[in-house]
């Protein structure tokens, strides 16, 4: 939990170190609170927000300028510009552009526009899908009308598309149990065709979970056998990169349809978030590690929810996310240890360590942290507590607290002792100190016992 992992070079003295995941940053809060939907940065470095019904733009000195107002007051609104206009959408039959020079925003009109869950542009054109059909259409040339001959439906499979995404120039269009790739062909008639030999067998069962990077696409997938496998694609195939542990947590939730994802890259790392707000968690994938960890955020009572950030956007160099419940837009910071002053609770579970069979005697249990980095003046050491399970996970003792070290203690070494018999163990450490740390592992003294 809010710990990302890291593979060291072969001649390292640990094999991984985990690191804790960004905090939050404020960087800036709407005029009126409410559920972030959309954070955008155009072509021209401009900054878009939409918290509730309120579309702003938000200048480089973080000022709202409130341009219009929604139909819809949650769930997730896209943007997109073709260095004229933003174009957006939010699920409804509506659509919004805003002129880039002016900030002038207006409600389409246009006869031959039927709404959209999401907008992309490719060449020049934005594409939609027609919610609850097999179709998609797309606009004029680097304009905001339409042709209502300008439209077509996925073709090789009679499932209702679900959502859209463009990569590659390519436009994928992910159905409720398959998925197509089209291109444009330069056609008279609908400039874009379906891509010859590609066809793939998994659809997608929530549309807010498609997120892109570089040339892979992130999706929780549906088909003909089932849901809740995360594929990545890329080279016009399908692949799963969700785990046998992470599926079946997937299926202990009510609900998947309603997963939002979104990617993106810090410190050399790509990471696909994907959050359940039913179920109230957030998973992340590390793509560049092909690892999972879990995020989320404390509340008061103790209790873990998921994390804070709903969309993100690149803007000035920093990671920007909107606050699914106030609307704030944070940076995602690898240098801030609370979120927006709340601790940020780090956890690591270790794996089962038993004697093959026998009663162990655990004597000491050293951890391999980066210690001395508490606040400079600071007389209370910064925390670190260790909590075990003799009953495989299944119940836990009360945790046994260690010393994070004071700052400058460099050589502080995290140690419990005498820890008792156990044929199965699970060892778990815990800290939300707001230090820097980072963790290598652990080392275990241990000897098994006559039975």
């Amino acid at each position: 939990m809010n710990l990302y992992p890291e593979r060291n070079p072969e001649d390292a003295a640990a094999a991984v170190t985990h690191y804790p995941t960004p905090g939050l940053t404020l960087v800036s809060s709407p005029p009126v609170a409410g559920e972030s939907r959309c954070i955008y940065t155009a072509t021209n470095g401009a900054r878009y927000e939409v918290v509730a019904q309120t579309v702003y733009s938000v200048s480089s000195k973080n000022v709202y300028t409130a341009l219009g107002t929604l139909t819809t007051s949650t769930g997730r609104v896209y943007m997109v510009d073709n260095g004229f206009n933003v174009f957006l959408v939010d699920g409804s039959t509506n659509g919004w552009a805003i002129d880039m020079a002016s900030n002038f925003m207006i409600q389409i009109s246009d006869p031959s526009f039927y709404g959209a869950d999401r907008v992309d542009i490719v060449d020049g054109y934005f594409i939609f899908n027609k919610p609850n059909s097999q179709q998609f259409y797309i606009s004029n040339y680097l304009s905001i009308s339409f042709n209502s001959l300008d439209i077509t439906s996925k073709s090789t499979y009679p499932d209702n598309l679900v959502t859209l995404a463009v990569m590659h120039r390519e436009i994928w269009l992910f159905g409720d149990q398959t998925t197509e790739v089209w291109y444009n062909t330069g056609a008279s008639d609908f400039t874009f065709g379906r891509m010859p030999g590609v066809f793939i067998e998994h659809g997608c069962v929530a549309k807010h979970s498609v997120a892109k990077h570089d040339l892979t696409l992130m999706w929780l997938s549906k088909d003909q056998q089932g849901q809740g496998i995360v594929l990545l694609g890329k080279n016009y195939t399908a692949s799963r990169i969700s785990t046998h542990a992470i599926e079946q947590e997937f299926q202990t939730y009510s609900r998947i349809d309603d997963a939002v994802g979104y990617t993106y890259q810090q410190g050399g790392h790509v990471f696909y978030v994907l959050s359940f707000p039913t179920a109230n968690k957030t998973w992340c994938y590390d793509i560049t590690t092909g690892l999972w960890h879990q995020r989320g955020y404390l509340e008061g009572s103790g209790t873990f929810s998921r994390h804070r950030g709903v969309c993100h956007s690149f803007n000035q160099g920093r990671n920007l996310v909107g606050d699914y419940a106030t609307g704030n837009v944070y940076a995602l910071d690898p240098n801030s240890y609370t979120d927006n002053g709340n601790p940020i609770l780090c956890v690591r579970s270790f794996p089962h360590i038993g004697a093959s069979g026998k009663r162990a005697l655990f004597r000491q249990f050293v951890a391999d942290m980066e210690v001395g980095q508490g606040v400079a003046g600071d007389l209370t050491d910064p925390a670190v507590f260790l909590r075990w399970s003799d009953d495989r996970g299944f119940s836990w003792g009360n945790p046994v607290q260690g010393s994070l070290g004071k700052a400058g203690d460099y050589i502080s070494v995290i140690q419990f002792q005498r820890l008792g018999y156990a044929r199965d163990r699970v060892f778990e450490l815990s800290w939300s100190a707001g230090v820097k740390t980072a963790l290598n592992g652990a080392y275990i003294d241990m000897s098994a016992a006559r039975t």
